[in-house]
């Protein structure tokens, strides 16, 4: 059967990025249906919301859906349902996108890039399992209101909940064990269990979930630890499941020990093994259309599709193996550029990729 992949380009970067990504996937000689669909602010602009219905039939329909970025600050002013991030979390509530994996490692050709000393970063290879759906970000009640208590009473207020389910935890959990079967057998668990319920009890249902994973190495750390321990030890990690917020940080950090956070892909799945597939970069605005953003992390992002969602492991190998050549080349874009490679922009580095497959 051909498979559906739906393409949203979104905003700022996304639909070079994209574009790159696409011409990949196409020289890969498969028989895919590839549909595109405005997302973020280009669908504000088009229809006078983020996430219109279309797009959003569009990603349920598909097999998987490959996404650039969203967002741009002219966008800022509007109400928050109607700004580009909701999109994003509009598909990740409405396709039960509840795992995201987001690898981090360091090729040995940009060593050198990595905001740490190479002798601390070189071999990196860490997968961090975040929770998608639940957490701070989508707990209720939520809003601005006035204290009823507490020494600031009387004043205006913001709130937000932190809550998660047992089931929720149990889910993410096994992704965890899994993956790390697949890997080193050792799995460590993010939380902040000495200050916040929330995390004892994600901390308790991971060690209860662990029981069932003899053969898996188990291991408990804060979150402020966790953060340093990436920073100063990288390599003692392998792969690390976390909440949502906890997450979103530990993910933008360790990209960083990468070298660009331009060269990160990540997956966003469901129980059926549906994907959104997205580079963990924003839509950069201020260096859209000029021909200077790293598509690598969206190509390699396109890569993990294949390799999740559509069961074509080997056309993720060929992918990924191209852009190992061309880094081995020396060709940069601007943002892993350094003395002694080459410095291209956006579409030449799409072409080097095809040239290499």
């Amino acid at each position: 059967m051909t498979q559906k992949i739906a393409v949203l380009p979104g905003d700022g970067i996304g639909p070079e990025i994209i574009e790159q990504a696409v011409r990949v996937l196409t020289a890969l000689g498969e028989s895919f249906e590839i549909d595109q669909a405005p997302v973020g602010g280009a669908a504000y602009e088009a229809a006078g919301h983020p996430l219109p219905p279309e797009t959003l039939a569009l990603a349920q329909a598909s097999d998987a859906v490959l996404f650039g970025a969203v967002g741009d600050w002219k966008y800022d002013s509007l109400e928050r349902r109607l700004r580009p991030e909701q999109a994003i979390l509009g598909l990740r509530q409405s396709l039960k996108l509840f795992a995201n994996l987001r690898p981090a490692i360091l090729y040995p050709e940009l060593a050198n890039a990595s905001s740490l000393k190479p002798e601390i970063v070189s071999g990196l290879d860490i997968m961090i399992i975040r929770e998608l759906t639940g957490d701070i970000y989508f707990g209720q009640p939520r809003g601005v209101r006035t204290s009823p208590d507490g020494p600031f009473a009387g004043e205006r207020e913001g709130f937000d909940t932190m809550r998660y389910a047992e089931s929720e935890i149990r889910r993410i959990a096994r992704v965890g064990f899994e993956t790390a079967r697949k890997r080193s057998r050792k799995l460590c668990s993010v939380d902040k269990a000495n200050v916040l319920e929330t995390f004892q009890f994600w901390k308790d249902i991971v060690t209860e979930v662990g029981k069932e994973y003899p053969d898996v190495e188990l291991t408990h750390m804060y979150v402020d630890n966790a953060a340093m321990q990436l920073a100063r030890a990288p390599k003692q990690f392998d792969v690390i499941v976390t909440g949502n917020m906890f997450g979103d940080i530990l993910s933008d950090l360790a990209a960083m020990l990468t070298g660009s956070i331009g060269m990160l892909p990540s997956a966003a799945l469901n129980d059926g093994g549906q994907g959104l597939y997205e580079p963990s970069h924003g839509s950069a605005p201020d260096i859209a259309g000029k021909d200077i953003a790293n598509p690598l992390a969206t190509i390699l992002s396109a890569a993990m599709m294949l390799r999740y969602s559509l069961n074509k492991p080997a056309q993720a190998d060929r992918i990924e193996a191209a852009v190992k050549k061309v880094l081995s080349q020396g060709l940069r874009t601007a943002d892993i550029f350094e003395t002694g490679t080459t410095k291209i922009g956006t579409a030449a580095m799409g072409d080097a990729v095809l040239k290499a497959l």
